[in-house]
């Protein structure tokens, strides 16, 4: 049915996304899409090979860096179940949300840790509990992400954020509107996320502990989603001015965002040559000696 408002859309974009890509155009910005969330779901990886690495997790982070960007994942998570989004953009959601608690749960495990209290067996039982907590979650949100039929009118951080059988350009829905505020503020924390962690860097004058790749890809993933939202072509009667409107928020998110992210490698270059001789460090490094 909905291959009647895409008449010459490519068949396999409406069977998976739901989504109307006309052109050469259209398909370069799911396929870009796409790969953005690959970036985003890898990411997450080669910081956990440090932290288990270095043992200094609690002391490379901030903790202001993981709140804010759990919070922005949030947000996003709300935003997909308030506009009864496609499964694959509700799961990518949970999927982000539960890559954050984990983030945290190492954070929190370290930060423990490195306090020398003794406190290892309980840690590990509760990092367990935890783990054992996020699965049944993603299956409890994952039914009822499944029986979400209705037509999509906002997208979150999304491949695409537009109504599929909107013809003729409208003001803002009630729907939108919540959408974009929840876009907007999902925004700011992730803007706000980066602050905390360049002065955290600053600070130490040092960015061991953080894996590069975590921002590499991040950088990577935030720059082919904005080029996705840029390339989709606007709906039909839909000015460019008005289509860039309605993504606006989610534009300054990642393209902002990577703006950030680039005065972060920045600092990795900058104190590249940095070696764990802090006392942060060093201490860190005694207390497992000591453990041992």
């Amino acid at each position: 049915g909905n291959l009647s408002n895409c008449p010459n859309g490519s068949r396999w974009v409406m069977d998976v996304f739901n989504e109307c890509a006309q052109d050469g155009r259209d398909v370069a910005s799911v396929v870009l899409g796409l790969v953005s969330i690959f970036c985003f779901a890898a990411a997450s990886f080669p910081q956990f090979y440090q932290a288990c690495k270095t043992g200094i997790m609690d002391r490379a982070l901030s903790i202001y860096f993981l709140l804010g960007w759990l919070g922005g994942d949030l947000l996003n998570l709300i935003g997909s179940f308030l506009a009864h989004q496609l499964p694959l953009q509700v799961y990518t959601a949970i999927y982000y949300v539960l890559a954050d608690l984990v983030m945290l749960a190492l954070y929190c495990y370290y930060k423990v840790k490195n306090r020398g209290g003794g406190f290892t067996a309980q840690i590990n039982a509760a990092f367990i509990f935890l783990s054992l907590g996020t699965l049944s979650t993603v299956s409890f949100l994952g039914r009822g992400a499944a029986v979400a039929q209705d037509p999509v009118v906002f997208k979150g951080r999304s491949l695409l954020s537009t109504h599929v059988g909107e013809l003729v350009s409208e003001p803002f829905t009630r729907s939108e509107i919540i959408g974009f505020a929840i876009g907007s503020v999902s925004s700011v924390l992730y803007l706000c996320s980066r602050v905390p962690q360049i002065y955290t860097n600053y600070k130490r004058k040092s960015t061991i502990g953080i894996s590069y790749s975590l921002f590499a890809l991040v950088m990577l993933g935030n720059l082919l989603y904005g080029l996705s939202v840029l390339l989709k072509n606007p709906e039909p009667g839909q000015s460019e001015g008005d289509y860039v409107l309605h993504h606006l928020p989610w534009l300054v998110g990642s393209l902002g965002v990577l703006s950030l992210d680039v005065v972060i490698s920045f600092q990795f270059l900058a104190y590249r040559g940095g070696k764990p001789g802090t006392h942060e460090e060093r201490d860190a490094l005694l207390g497992e000696q000591g453990d041992s």
